[in-house]
């Protein structure tokens, strides 16, 4: 698409709290509940649709997606993979829902680029940032896909980095839980859930919210992060809002 064609959309600051996001997805939420799928269609679908919802209002969003619905890392140092070539399978993975979330979107009608951190010519662009920002400026969705391009680094720690690189005002990351508790409340049905946290906090108490090198990016850049569930089919454009939803953990 010509660049000429592309009439970024204008956010509302009555409507939007947040113009330049980082949307942190997991692969896992991909996968589909009956299907058993490792990317199922409608809820594929729906995740765009989300995405769409708030790009409309104008918010430039970046994706980062993780490929755990395919392939981690971890899980298959535990098989006898060897852990740096596990970790590029998982990056491999990651490229596979870049694209799949591309192919969605642009149905959809949002202008999307890809950017991957292994050099892949044939199928997104290098990741490049003043090229990224140029994007989100000209009013596309960057979908940034291999991670860091290094084992040994998860996506969350990709989102930190690339929320800090692109002057992100917020994290966004989707789960399937609506905020951080201070136990598990899959096990422990008196979990409580906090609204907010300073990163401190969330320290002194070993809450779960990134990976540690994640988090101590977000930490020394000051990116804030917000946990939230992506079960409400408006859950995002709510966050965008301001509204209070999921935990915010905050200097």
């Amino acid at each position: 698409m010509n660049d000429a064609n592309d009439t970024p959309p204008q956010a509302s600051s009555s409507a939007v709290k947040y113009k330049r996001i980082v949307l942190k997805l997991s692969g896992e939420v991909l996968r589909g509940g009956k299907s058993g799928d490792p990317i199922d269609a409608p809820t594929l679908h729906a995740i765009c649709n989300q995405v769409k919802e708030i790009h409309d209002l104008g918010v430039q969003v970046c994706v980062i997606i993780g490929g755990g619905n395919i392939f981690r890392g971890l899980q298959g140092s535990k098989h006898g993979v060897d852990r740096t070539t596990g970790d590029y399978m998982g990056m491999l993975a990651t490229v596979i829902n870049g694209l799949a979330i591309m192919d969605c979107l642009e149905k959809l009608g949002v202008t999307t680029r890809v950017q991957s951190a292994i050099p892949m010519n044939q199928i997104g662009e290098p990741f490049i940032l003043r090229r990224a920002v140029r994007h989100l400026e000209k009013g596309r969705v960057v979908i940034f896909v291999a991670g860091t391009g290094n084992p040994y680094f998860s996506t969350d720690t990709t989102a930190a980095l690339r929320a800090s690189e692109m002057r992100a005002d917020i994290i966004m990351k989707a789960t399937k839980v609506d905020g951080i508790y201070d136990k598990d409340p899959a096990l422990y049905p008196d979990a409580v859930k906090y609204e907010e946290l300073t990163f401190l906090d969330a320290l002194k108490q070993r809450l779960n919210v990134m990976d540690s090198t994640a988090f101590s990016l977000c930490l020394d850049n000051n990116v804030p992060i917000l946990v939230f569930d992506l079960g409400d089919e408006h859950a995002i454009r709510k966050a965008i809002a301001g509204e209070k939803i999921g935990t915010l953990v905050h200097a």
